[in-house]
């Protein structure tokens, strides 16, 4: 499994949410540049960037701290926030970022998804499905519709995506514990790589969801707390389940 530290952007700033709440901000950081730099020297083979004002006001809002961190890691980034058009993913992927993360256009404009996926490969393209109560959350997790997480996920495979990012919005953030349940569904009946995200708090929960068969573990809260350290977790990871 890879484990993949987040660094949510605010204002410039390296924060944490409860629950994808914008008003329940813990600041960790007033400058993401060396927190980035202090993960990939403690071994991250891929970062996790979410600009969350993009995500509320719909375009990535934090480009230059984003530019910057770009510049100076080696490892691959993927960033999602406000990623709503073609235009913005193709200049985000053109500044050096890995993959874009999909989350409210997947839901509202699908069409731009597929031609994301022919135009640069599924490898460089994650759909983020962001669930609240099994239902669908866009627009910085503002807004709940009415579509299902499986069923988002059975419209982007057929549309050629190779990987989803599941988030469980009710534990985003809480240290309480990941999703199992909902993470196992999703790489069993769609086949795709998964992502976990939200509520991971120990090892312990890393090594439940390797047994889900998800791809890859995105870790916030845990890391800036000390909850989980991130060379054990990389280690726990790369051992057999």
């Amino acid at each position: 499994m890879e484990i993949i530290p987040s660094i949510d952007l605010k204002h410039g700033r390296c924060v944490r949410l409860y629950q994808g709440d914008y008003n329940q901000e813990t600041v960790y950081s007033q400058d993401p540049l060396s927190v980035a730099v202090e993960w990939e020297q403690q071994g991250a083979p891929r970062l996790h960037l979410v600009d969350l004002d993009g995500a509320a006001r719909g375009n990535p809002a934090n480009l230059k701290i984003i530019a910057a961190i770009v510049k100076k890691l080696t490892i691959p980034i993927q960033l999602g926030g406000g990623i709503r058009s073609a235009e913005t993913a193709d200049a985000l992927l053109k500044l050096g970022i890995d993959r874009v993360v999909i989350g409210t256009a997947a839901v509202q404009n699908p069409k731009m998804v597929q031609i994301l996926c022919q135009q640069h490969g599924s490898q460089r393209v994650v759909i983020a499905v962001d669930a609240r109560d099994g239902q669908v959350a866009i627009k910085g997790w503002q807004e709940t519709t009415r579509v299902t997480a499986i069923k988002l996920a059975d419209r982007m495979s057929k549309l050629g995506v190779c990987r989803l990012l599941y988030t469980d919005i009710s534990r985003d953030g809480t240290l309480t514990e990941p999703n199992f349940d909902a993470n196992r569904t999703l790489v069993e009946r769609t086949g795709l790589a998964i992502q976990a995200s939200g509520g991971i708090a120990s090892l312990k929960h890393i090594r439940r969801l390797m047994d889900t068969g998800a791809e890859g573990a995105i870790l916030g809260r845990a890391l800036y707390t000390g909850d989980v350290q991130l060379p054990n977790a990389i280690s726990m990871a790369s051992q057999p389940c």
